[in-house]
């Protein structure tokens, strides 16, 4: 039972931290950036290049990683969805957007880096073994540190900073928060920098553990998308929940269908949508829109 808590809180940590950048693209803009699984895996072969190739440090990797996702992100948003948004009457356009830049995302990296898996050498060597009921390697507890430590200086920055506050503010209600004094189109590019900042973070988290490779994007983005339907649209603290109980069903079902072949992620979706037709907006979440 032990090691089942503790890979799930391994597995909670990473996905929350993947969780909470979507939630805020969403919560800002009312976007769905279906793209959030590529910028992971962008993210991912960032830390790769600097470490594996140039020979730099993993946490510069990681640093590295965030800053190109922060600016690309920045990017994406001031000159693909701030003017689809002003010029379009319909949601389905920015989906539409969001879909494409994935399938862009896709394209550059197999041009960059190619269809195979990729990874870097361990961070830290050994594993930890207390008296046989949690059994973990080193790396991966470093790992999973990290993103709790990112997880809490994230919810510390949203809380007592000036642009947090300007964020949340926007969050809650776009209109008055513009009234306010709010610059809407900076906070809104800031939010969206600092969203795929955090897949970007991730991504370079994840590299030394389970590698890197082109079709880690879709399935990153279903579960990101897994997790904020748990927790709720646009809420933080969902998505935090949202990523931890995903962690934990997938570490149980692991061990409760090992003998039934590779079904537990068909058995957290069966959950899932039994949840959804019982609470349709989540754990803490209230209607979109």
């Amino acid at each position: 039972m032990e090691q089942v808590l503790a890979n799930g809180l391994y597995l909670g940590a990473q996905y929350a931290l993947i969780a909470l950048g979507l939630t805020l693209i969403f919560s800002l803009m009312n976007v769905l950036n279906f793209a959030h699984g590529q910028m992971y895996v962008f993210g991912g072969f960032v830390t790769y290049t600097v470490v594996a190739q140039l020979g730099l440090p993993f946490i510069v990797g990681l640093i590295l990683s965030g800053i190109v996702l922060g600016v690309m992100g920045a990017l994406i948003e001031k000159y693909l969805f701030r003017p689809v948004i002003a010029r379009s009457t319909r949601e389905e356009s920015t989906m539409l957007l969001a879909a494409g830049i994935a399938f862009f995302l896709d394209a550059v990296i197999l041009l960059l880096f190619g269809e195979k898996q990729r990874g870097i050498p361990k961070i830290i060597d050994g594993v930890l073994n207390w008296d046989y009921r949690i059994i973990m390697p080193y790396d991966r507890i470093l790992i999973g540190v990290l993103a709790i430590a990112a997880i809490c200086i994230f919810i510390m920055y949203m809380q007592y900073s000036k642009t947090g506050r300007a964020m949340r503010a926007l969050a809650q209600d776009r209109v008055a928060a513009e009234l306010m004094g709010v610059d809407v189109k900076y906070y809104s590019m800031i939010g969206f920098a600092l969203g795929a900042m955090l897949a970007g973070i991730v991504g370079g988290l994840l590299v030394s553990i389970t590698g890197i490779n082109l079709g880690m994007g879709g399935p990153a983005s279903i579960k990101a998308f897994m997790m904020i339907m748990i927790g709720g649209a646009g809420i933080i603290s969902g998505a935090i929940a949202g990523g931890f109980i995903l962690g934990m069903m997938e570490s149980v079902g692991l061990l409760v269908f090992a003998a039934y072949g590779d079904i537990t992620y068909l058995m957290i979706f069966v959950s899932l949508i039994i949840f959804l037709a019982i609470r349709p907006h989540g754990l803490m979440g209230k209607p979109w829109g």
